[in-house]
């Protein structure tokens, strides 16, 4: 299997740092600022996609393991030729040094249809070889409407109508857990088993979807054709039921359980004010384990800024998320408490906060591997290529450092 590795590149960004600090070939440049403001919080930072194989990557999730991810890209096409517009959605073994830290990938596998808009992928929690994943399964039609979109700004969030929760089997996943003990020995998954097919089909878009931490439970976005407003839902995969769960006026969506999988985070355009805000809420449950609703749901963030993408910790009393804090040229992770137990009447301007990415440029989506060690996500502080004006949007792991706020 080829691996993709950071040392092709390395040289590259030492050029340009020796030119930047002195225009001379061969003159070190100091360690930028933000390197050292990081250095506590993101240890040993590692790139493990590139722009000569991706237009841009990100929003990478890892296998309960942490042997794997699930990712999306825009694969880069050949000379002359244009990028497609949507992203192809890929699943990747991680390759790790002596220490077992991450610091590549093997050969990507390409898990979604030709020709499809896919997002939000994610990993069976027990059988991690069997992945959802939003997706359009055939091209998209171009008409589409703009969905979430900030102001007037070119960035639009779309919502096609075609998108649906697709699940698969990726067969090299299953060998991998096989090889290990952690399977057994069936390998004669039917062929459709092998192609992303809907979970379900509803009318209007569906995507933004995670498993609950035991499986049972898919929380997603659902845009209802009519009022075209999105809310998240739940899907019970024993009853084979969908349930309501969020569903405040203005887009809901990008929600993931706590890792005790009693609570949920989101993030809202409630207030219709073209910004995002983190929000979580408390689950009620059945006594068969079903899901039944929520009794509660508290703010994270509130204020003039756009703030997305939240994860759990896996600590389960703070959150990570990509704000425009910053500005919107230059997103950043943050971490925050959330106001559950003991701090449940805390108000967002109340609640600790710490600041995690530094660099210049976009830093957002993280994620953790399933034991917090590691933490992933989507930056452009990469070299760039001769033809890029800036970095583009790739994938980079590092060990968690002292991030909690």
């Amino acid at each position: 299997m080829r691996t993709w590795t950071l040392a092709p590149f390395l040289a590259v960004s030492a050029a340009a740092c020796s030119a930047q600090q002195s225009g001379a070939p061969g003159a070190a440049q100091p360690e930028p600022a933000w390197r050292a403001q990081e250095r506590d919080l993101l240890r040993d930072p590692v790139q493990i996609t590139f722009p000569d194989r991706y237009a841009k990557a990100g929003e990478a999730y890892f296998s309960p393991d942490g042997r794997w991810i699930i990712f999306q890209a825009i694969p880069r096409p050949a000379e002359g030729q244009s990028p497609s517009p949507h992203y192809a959605m890929f699943v990747a073994r991680l390759r790790a040094d002596a220490t077992g830290k991450p610091i590549a990938i093997e050969d990507p596998i390409r898990v979604s249809r030709e020709g499809a808009a896919n997002t939000c992928g994610y990993f069976h929690p027990r059988t991690p070889w069997r992945i959802i994943f939003g997706s359009t399964i055939t091209l998209p039609a171009e008409d589409q409407p703009a969905g979430y979109q900030r102001s007037t700004s070119r960035y639009r969030w779309q919502f096609p109508a075609e998108m649906e929760v697709v699940t698969r089997i990726v067969p090299e996943v299953f060998q991998d857990a096989r090889s290990r003990g952690l399977a057994d020995d069936r390998d004669d998954w039917a062929e459709e088993d092998l192609e992303a097919a809907p979970l379900f089909a509803r009318p209007g878009y569906d995507a933004e979807c995670a498993f609950s931490p035991d499986g049972r439970h898919i929380v997603y976005s659902h845009v209802d054709p009519q009022t075209k407003d999105a809310d998240l839902f739940v899907f019970d995969t024993l009853k084979n039921v969908h349930l309501p769960l969020i569903t405040a006026q203005g887009y809901d969506g990008g929600p993931f359980f706590s890792p005790d999988g009693a609570l949920v985070c989101f993030r809202s355009d409630r207030a219709g004010n073209d910004l995002l805000q983190v929000y979580i809420a408390v689950l009620t449950f059945a006594d068969d384990g079903s899901i039944t609703g929520t009794r509660a749901e508290r703010a994270v963030t509130s204020n003039e800024h756009v703030n997305w993408a939240p994860f759990w910790d896996i600590s389960g009393e703070f959150l990570v998320y990509s704000t425009s804090e910053m500005g919107h040229d230059n997103y950043e992770v943050f971490a925050s408490e959330v106001p559950v137990g003991a701090s449940s009447e805390k108000k967002p301007g109340d609640l600790r906060r710490k600041r995690i990415t530094h660099a210049p440029g976009f830093d957002g989506l993280p994620a953790f591997s399933n034991y917090g060690r590691y933490f992933m996500w989507t930056s452009q502080r990469g070299p760039k290529l001769p033809d890029e004006q800036r970095p583009s949007s790739q994938i980079w792991i590092a060990r968690t450092g002292d991030i909690a706020p």
